[in-house]
C-alpha cells in the first residue's frame, strides 16, 4: 500500500470552528497589500486570538488604506529609504508575519523577518528555487521559529476528507490521479503572474494546486516528465505534468493561464473512485464511489473564505511553541520546490532569482 502524506485531521470529528481560540493572542504583521493580503487579512479577522496589529506597503499611503479597512492599528510604509517591511519588522509588538509579496520577494523579506525574530507564514508559492528554500528552512531552525508555506487548500475540510478517504483503502489502491486549473489571465509585462522577476507563470502559482491532489494520496514521484508554453518573456502560460511512481501509479496534472478548465480532481483506486465538485483548490463537494455501486455525495461548509483553518493551524502550533506543523511539514514545501526545479529545468523556465 503506497504511503500518502501525513494529513491527521486538522480539528476534530465534532467540527471545531477555527475561529475559537485555542490560547493566547497572537499580534499578526502583514507584508504587502494586494488581493491575496486582502483576502486572507478577512479571514484572519475571523479569529478570536489574533490581532490585526500592523501592515507594510511600499506607499504610506496604500498601507494606510489597508489599516483604516481593516482595523489594523499600525501602518508602514517605505520611508527615508527603508523599506516598509523592515519598518514592520523592526516592531517589537509584532509576534507573527504572514508574507503575501510575489514569489520572487518570499525567500529577501521571509530571511529578514526570521532575522528579525519573528514567526512566519509564507504564501505559496514558498520561494522560487529549492535552494531559497532551503535557506530559509535552514534559517528558521537555527532561530527556533515558526515557518510554514501557506498552501490554505491543504487544511480544508473537505480535501483532508478526500486524504482520508485515499488512505483508509475504501477505494482501494490508488492507481492514478487527474486534477486540473486553468484561468484566463490578461498578459501584461509587469503584471505579477506574468514577471519573471515576480516569479510569475502557471507552474508557481496554480500548479501547487493540482500538485497537492497527487501528493495527498501518491506522495512524492519518483520521476516527472514536464511539457508546456512558454510565452516571449519565458513564462510559462500553461504545463502538463505527468508523475510516474515506482509501484506503476501516475497522475496527470494540468495548469493554465490560458484557458478555462473543469477545475475537476480525481482519484482512481482498485475498488472505486472519488472526484471534486466545484474547484479543486476549494471543493465544496466530493462525489465517491465504490465498485459499480451508486456513488454518494459528501457536501462541506467552509468558514469564512477557507483560509481560517491554515490561519488556525499557525496560530495553534505557535502557541504551543512548535516551529513547523505537522500538518503541512517544511520537508514537504521543500521537495516540493526541488520537483519545481525539475519541471522548470525539462520547460526551459530561469528567474532572475536563480542567478543570485
Amino acid at each position: 500500500m503506497k504511503t500518502p502524506i501525513a494529513t491527521p485531521w486538522l480539528f476534530s470529528q465534532e467540527n471545531q470552528d477555527p475561529r475559537a481560540a485555542t490560547g493566547k493572542s497572537l499580534r499578526w504583521g502583514v507584508v504587502a497589500t494586494g488581493s491575496i493580503a486582502n483576502l486572507v487579512t478577512e479571514d484572519l479577522a475571523q479569529l478570536a486570538d489574533a490581532t490585526l496589529y500592523a501592515v507594510s506597503s511600499r506607499f504610506q499611503s496604500s498601507a494606510d488604506e489597508f489599516a483604516a479597512a481593516r482595523g489594523f492599528a499600525k501602518a508602514y510604509g517605505d520611508d527615508d529609504g527603508v523599506p516598509g517591511y523592515q519598518r514592520l519588522l523592526g516592531d517589537p509588538d509584532v509576534d507573527v508575519v504572514y508574507v503575501a509579496t510575489p514569489h520572487g520577494q518570499h525567500h529577501e523579506v521571509v530571511k529578514a523577518a526570521l532575522n528579525a525574530g519573528k514567526h512566519v507564514l509564507c504564501e505559496k508559492a514558498f520561494t522560487v528555487n529549492a535552494r531559497e528554500a532551503a535557506e530559509l528552512v535552514s534559517l528558521a531552525r537555527e532561530k527556533k521559529l515558526f515557518l510554514m508555506e501557506a498552501v490554505w487548500s491543504r487544511f480544508l475540510p473537505s480535501m483532508q476528507r478526500a486524504f482520508h478517504i485515499a488512505a483508509s483503502g475504501e477505494i482501494g489502491e490508488i492507481q492514478w490521479v487527474s486534477a486540473d486549473l486553468g484561468f484566463p489571465a490578461p498578459y501584461s509585462p509587469t503584471a505579477r503572474l506574468w514577471s519573471p522577476a515576480a516569479g510569475g507563470g502557471a507552474l508557481l502559482d496554480i500548479t501547487v494546486y493540482p500538485l497537492l491532489w497527487a501528493l495527498g494520496t501518491l506522495g512524492f514521484p519518483q520521476s516527472v516528465s514536464a511539457i508546456g508554453t512558454l510565452n516571449g518573456d519565458g513564462v510559462d502560460s500553461q504545463n502538463a505534468l505527468s508523475l510516474s511512481y515506482a509501484n506503476g501509479s501516475q497522475a496527470q496534472l494540468t495548469s493554465s493561464l490560458l484557458a478555462h478548465g473543469p477545475r475537476i480532481a480525481a482519484v482512481a483506486g482498485s475498488k472505486g473512485f472519488l472526484q471534486t465538485q466545484g474547484s479543486i483548490n476549494n471543493p465544496r463537494e466530493l462525489l465517491v464511489r465504490t465498485g459499480w455501486d451508486e456513488p454518494r455525495t459528501e457536501r462541506f461548509d467552509v468558514v469564512g473564505i477557507g483560509y481560517t483553518y491554515e490561519l488556525r493551524e499557525v496560530t495553534r502550533c505557535i502557541q504551543q511553541g512548535l516551529t513547523e506543523s505537522p500538518v503541512m511539514p517544511l520537508e514537504d514545501s521543500l521537495s516540493t520546490m526541488r520537483l519545481f526545479d525539475g519541471v522548470r529545468s525539462q520547460l526551459g523556465i530561469r528567474y532572475p532569482n536563480d542567478a543570485r
